[in-house]
């Protein structure tokens, strides 16, 4: 039995269309449960409301057999010579007569000895006589209806206590109930087969739907929506959902996919030009300037190689940070000192271009972050706008916050721009909109990912305005609200 249940309950919790079924068959069985109550309660009431009126039509058949004397006196007897015959053949009706002067006049021969009537005030009750169940009736104030024309009497009235077995009642009763309880089960029986049907048809785009997303893979990103499932209202958030996260994946898995080449290709570059400094070195003997010239070498790329891979590094936690991966502890800190601290680190850069950088700020602006990440972030902005933009030439930024607004940082220089088709990307990874100038001042395409994962992580955005010939302006948006303290 145990076992039973647990298997029961574990059905319960792995399936759906059990749940439905279960659901189905509890409220189909309290229906019937419902209906089956108040048939019973309403044929009983029905039926008591027929005996009482019965009773009554009896009780005032017994006040008619109730006569006056032959004298004057006023006195009454019971005429007893047509008495009605019981309501139950089986089981005598039982009967008594009180007149309002000399109390008791008459009662039937079966009347039980002993029998307690209800307190005044109630005129139906129901008791037990001779393991049979009766209701009794109790009238009040009815006259001696027997009266001869031209006589005088003293008036009085009659007290009738009438009452009938509920045998035949109790039957019909049962019997209503067994037909209402049949009738029920049968409903059930087919409402639960109506109700297994149209589960199972209901189930069968659920069903295609799955099975249409098991054929996703690495290979084939399509999902093909049954036309079932589309129409379905309430498969319609599931569908589209399941579609959104597909374009997702997919988009991640080619971002994946072009890091791993990017970063391939970009680790290819330094380590074949190490092989073949160290290679042409080994061709022949050379001098003791020789091997120190091409270890300088040698060195200068191994520094190269290991700066491409700490970015790398940087920008897989950074974006697993972002996603919630990584939690760390903070305080609150100063994003303006943030910036200074930045500006003082580009300054040697700066002034080797003969370019200046201007920091304009109107006070501190309290935030809750790693000063090291937000430094990175406003160097990586910072050396691109001195490096690219034009020699002798300027750069601004500005820390901005009005009110209990986001803190905006903008960056913004004054050089060639960047090409309209090369702005919805210069934040992808490795992305070079001139790969020649870029490789040239030793950039990796990173920089501005770095600084987009980081800026994300924070519940931040970065954006990137830019026209040709007039610059570029980078803005940055951080929540300097209550919730980020």
């Amino acid at each position: 039995m145990v076992r039973d249940l647990i298997k029961l309950g574990e059905i319960w919790k792995g399936s759906i269309k059990a749940r439905l079924i279960a659901i189905v068959v509890l409220s189909q069985t309290l229906l019937a449960a419902g209906l089956l109550l108040t048939g019973i309660f309403y044929t009983h009431r029905r039926l008591l409301s027929t005996l009482d009126a019965g009773m009554q039509a009896r009780a005032m058949s017994v006040a008619a057999l109730v006569r006056y004397a032959e004298d004057a006196s006023g006195n009454v007897y019971f005429d007893d010579t047509l008495m009605p015959s019981s309501l139950d053949p089986a089981h005598p009706d039982l009967f008594a007569v009180w007149t309002e002067r000399s109390g008791l006049l008459t009662r039937s021969s079966s009347w039980p000895s002993g029998l307690d009537l209800p307190a005044a005030g109630r005129d139906h009750w129901n008791f037990k006589f001779a393991h049979v169940h009766y209701r009794g009736l109790r009238v009040f104030q009815v006259p001696v209806l027997d009266r001869e024309e031209g006589k005088a009497f003293r008036p009085q009235s009659l007290t009738i206590v009438y009452a009938a077995p509920m045998h035949q009642l109790d039957e019909q009763v049962q019997q209503a109930g067994i037909s209402i309880a049949l009738s029920s089960l049968l409903l059930l029986g087919a409402t639960v087969l109506l109700a297994l049907w149209g589960i199972r048809r209901g189930l069968l785009p659920l069903q295609e739907l799955a099975a249409q997303a098991g054929l996703v893979s690495t290979h084939n990103w399509e999902l093909h929506l049954p036309d079932d499932a589309q129409q379905i209202k309430e498969l319609r958030p599931l569908t589209q959902s399941m579609t959104t996260m597909l374009e997702r994946l997919h988009h991640s898995f080619d971002q994946q996919r072009e890091f791993m080449g990017n970063a391939a290709h970009e680790l290819k570059t330094p380590v074949a030009v190490l092989k073949s400094t160290l290679q042409s070195l080994l061709q022949r003997p050379r001098a003791s300037e020789e091997y120190r010239a091409g270890l300088e070498h040698s060195l200068e790329d191994l520094e190269r190689l290991e700066q491409l891979l700490q970015w790398m590094l940087r920008l897989a936690r950074a974006e697993q940070w972002a996603h919630g991966a990584l939690r760390r502890d903070l305080q609150v800190i100063d994003i303006t000192a943030t910036c200074e601290e930045a500006v003082e680190r580009i300054r040697h850069l700066a002034e080797s271009r003969n370019a200046t950088v201007h920091l304009s700020k109107n006070g501190p602006v309290l935030f809750r972050a790693d000063p090291e990440d937000l430094q990175l972030v406003w160097i990586n902005l910072l050396e691109n706008a001195v490096r690219y933009g034009p020699e002798g030439g300027s750069v601004e930024v500005a820390v901005i916050r009005e009110n209990a607004g986001p803190a905006r940082i903008v960056f913004e220089d004054h050089g060639a721009g960047i090409a309209l088709a090369d702005l919805p990307h210069v934040f992808e990874r490795f992305y070079r909109g001139d790969p020649s100038r870029t490789r040239s001042t030793g950039g990796f395409g990173l920089g501005l990912a770095i600084a987009k994962a980081l800026v994300e992580a924070y519940g931040g955005t970065i954006a990137a305005e830019s026209a040709a010939g007039k610059g570029t302006r980078m803005t940055v948006e951080l929540p300097t609200g209550r919730e980020s303290m």
